[in-house]
């Protein structure tokens, strides 16, 4: 009887000590935790003008270009025109110290430019860019006159180009009490001086377009915008600008010459 009841505590013991044994192995450590990472944006060789229009919408896009002209900046970022020989691009909102914009972006600097193909009513951009300047090379691109391009597809193949146009008569516009008027403070005549200038001009061909002085650009201070306004209807005019887009062609005026 003691036997069988040493037996039986014996047998409780050894199930314990195991117990206790098991339970002392330390548990296995945890997996070591993943750090989220950045995605990673992948570098893009150097495009020519072609491979860059080629490029679909949203796309990574790198190009080397010229300054041609600078249209305002805030917000740490820049939105400047800019061309090489074999075609022109626009950068908006490119982030860029004040000190860069006014003292080393200056007109004919060469750049690279890192960014995304963006369109935004018809106007083709490179938006969220980053620049790098290339010392040595410098650039300022001749007016192409695109006057008989007027109203052709061929047109915006010049898009953000810096252009000419010969001969084309002003135009009335409707102010806002719908009177006619050589020109316009803002498109429908609500605003007043210092905003953006809009007028008519009419092709040998009888068709209307409408140009832009953009006040950003060229402000209320310079030759350009104060040529405008003394604009009147009828008068025959040379100009120039940037081949700016919006809803067709909307050309940045920079020059007008009455005939």
């Amino acid at each position: 009887m003691k036997k069988t009841l040493l037996a039986v505590i014996l047998a409780v013991a050894c199930v314990a000590c195991l117990a206790a044994c098991g339970g002392s192995e330390p548990a296995p450590a945890p997996a070591p935790e993943t750090q989220s990472q950045a995605p990673v944006v992948a570098s893009v060789p150097v495009m020519t003008h072609e491979e860059y229009v080629a490029a679909p919408l949203d796309s990574q896009v790198c190009v080397e270009t010229y300054i041609q002209a600078k249209q305002g900046w805030w917000e740490n970022q820049a939105t400047i025109y800019t061309q090489a020989e074999d075609g022109a691009y626009f950068l908006y909102n490119m982030p860029c110290t004040e000190e860069d914009y006014n003292n080393v972006l200056t007109v004919g600097t060469k750049i690279k430019v890192t960014g995304f193909k963006s369109e935004w009513s018809g106007e083709v951009e490179i938006i969220d860019a980053t620049y790098e300047v290339i010392e040595g090379e410098t650039y300022i691109a001749n007016p192409i006159d695109v006057t008989d391009l007027l109203g052709t597809d061929e047109l915006i193949a010049h898009q953000n180009e810096f252009v000419s146009f010969k001969g084309l008569k002003v135009a009335a516009s409707k102010d806002a009490n719908g009177n006619d008027a050589a020109y316009l403070y803002n498109w429908d005549g609500s605003g007043s001086k210092g905003d953006d200038l809009y007028f008519n001009v009419e092709d040998a061909k009888g068709n209307v377009y409408q140009f832009t002085v953009e006040s950003y650009l060229c402000g209320a201070d310079t030759e350009v915008y104060q040529a405008v306004e003394a604009l009147q209807i009828g008068q025959t005019v040379d100009l120039e600008g940037f081949l700016y887009w919006y809803e067709g062609v909307n050309p940045h005026i920079t020059n007008v010459v009455v005939k």
